[in-house]
């Protein structure tokens, strides 16, 4: 029978992160650190994009050859990994400081916004699982703690957290994406979904779309006095706050 006990090997990349990977004994002693490796390669992705992240981009910006710096990486997987750890950074400190989990969850979804903001690139890394490395795990214990006084369980506070870090993600990606189309177009923001708005006018009939057809006339989709996000995340908290109290 296989030793359900044994702890697998570190992925290197991960083992990276983590700052669990002995320095090379032998060959040529290193121009930079790591760290100095992921601030260049930060810097590309804040400038053009995560495509712009390859190997020969960052060891150019660094002055190295190419095969220079497999020396800090091995692969271009394992320079993502650590260039989104790098770009996510630790949960700030006014998560935590905010008075009751409520709170703590409002600053967690403006501190995971920000980050997205800062570093739209991260966005186009895909989430293939929970994230493994130091700085991501931080995030998460910062969201679990703030519902840590809570009666929900604790598969009910990570399911919490997910939908929270999922909404200020999702937040993320739209806004960006309207922002691209104001800066291809050379327009404010509010031009274009005014001309967005009017686009859908002359495409929704009445007899076809009733209910978008009204909502379009009343100028909903328009009003800047609404946040829909503010509002989804208000109602996500109103939905934990609900369940606290009915199970109370």
């Amino acid at each position: 029978m296989a030793d359900d006990t044994v702890v697998p090997e570190l992925p290197r990349g991960i083992a990276l992160a983590w700052g669990a990977v002995p320095p090379p004994q032998r060959g040529p002693k290193r121009e930079f650190s790591l760290a100095q490796v992921l601030d260049a390669a930060v810097v590309l992705a804040d400038a053009d994009g995560i495509d712009a992240v390859t190997m020969p981009a960052v060891a150019k910006a660094l002055g190295l050859t190419a095969m220079s710096l497999y020396r800090y990486v091995a692969s271009k997987e394992t320079l993502l990994l650590l260039l989104q750890e790098q770009g996510m950074g630790l949960p700030p400190g006014s998560i935590a400081e905010a008075e009751g989990w409520r709170a703590g969850l409002e600053s967690y979804a403006e501190a995971s916004g920000a980050v997205y903001r800062r570093h739209p690139w991260m966005l186009d890394i895909a989430i293939t699982g929970v994230a493994s490395t130091p700085n991501n795990l931080a995030w998460l214990e910062a969201g679990l703690t703030a519902l840590a006084g809570t009666a929900l369980s604790r598969q009910e506070r990570v399911a919490v957290v997910l939908q929270v870090s999922g909404h200020a993600r999702f937040r993320a990606l739209v806004e960006r994406g309207y922002a691209d189309r104001a800066d291809e177009a050379g327009e404010q923001l509010s031009g274009v979904v005014l001309s967005e708005a009017r686009l859908l006018g002359r495409l929704v009939a009445e007899d076809r779309f009733p209910e978008l057809h009204a909502t379009l006339d009343a100028g909903a989709l328009v009003d800047p006095s609404f946040d829909n996000f503010d509002f989804g995340l208000a109602r996500l908290l109103d939905g934990v706050a609900h369940y606290l109290d009915r199970s109370a």
